[in-house]
């Protein structure tokens, strides 16, 4: 059976990756960062209850001093009451980057050579190391880095082909867990939540 590390954070995409690659017969090994955000426990707790039952048990990487001290809200929880948001707040430099490199060296060291993301083609996003364009340079940078190679099925798809293929999948979409603002709830008005509903709605899911 060949592996895979599939980076999870408890959110519909990557939810749904283990989901296709369980269904194509591979051993799924998911992988959670624990960067100081402030919903981890939350994201956690979710990684736990929506994984597919086929997947290997979760590891849990702590790589929160890396961002300590960050005024970004992903890390500093907003008072949603009295407090506004707006997506710069919610920045945090080279995120992206790091979980690549992260993923690629723990996959290496358990002699995987298969990392999955849940990265979809998505024009919300602030950070440059979340672009279509960032994804095809890293693939053809660790080519030279090493042997482990980057895969992102939904690359070229939309977040409403997600919810279709979790529907055909039978991910429990209302169980995962998406928000970038809230710990402990969707906040419905953050990136991530304006697109999960948009999407919901073009899947023709009220």
């Amino acid at each position: 059976m060949k592996k895979a590390v599939v980076m999870v954070s408890g959110g519909l995409d990557s939810t749904t990756v283990c989901y296709l690659l369980a269904k194509e017969g591979r051993e799924v090994h998911p992988i959670f960062f624990d960067y100081g955000q402030h919903c981890a426990e939350t994201e956690w707790a979710k990684v736990q209850e929506v994984l597919p039952q086929e997947a290997k048990p979760p590891e849990r990487l702590n790589i929160s001093d890396i961002f300590k001290g960050s005024p970004s809200r992903m890390i500093v929880e907003a008072d949603l009451w009295k407090e506004a948001v707006s997506d710069d707040d919610l920045y945090l430099p080279y995120r992206t980057m790091l979980f690549f490199a992260v993923a690629a060296a723990r996959a290496q060291t358990l002699r995987i050579l298969d990392v999955y993301s849940g990265f979809i083609n998505s024009n919300h996003a602030k950070e440059i190391d979340c672009s279509t364009e960032f994804m095809n340079g890293l693939e053809e940078l660790s080519r030279g880095v090493g042997a482990v190679r980057f895969h992102a099925p939904f690359r070229e798809k939309t977040k409403a082909d997600v919810v279709r293929q979790a529907l055909d999948l039978g991910v429990p979409i209302g169980r995962t867990f998406s928000c970038q603002a809230s710990s402990s709830f969707p906040c419905g008005a953050c990136p991530n939540c304006v697109e999960r509903l948009n999407a919901l709605l073009e899947a023709g899911i009220a």
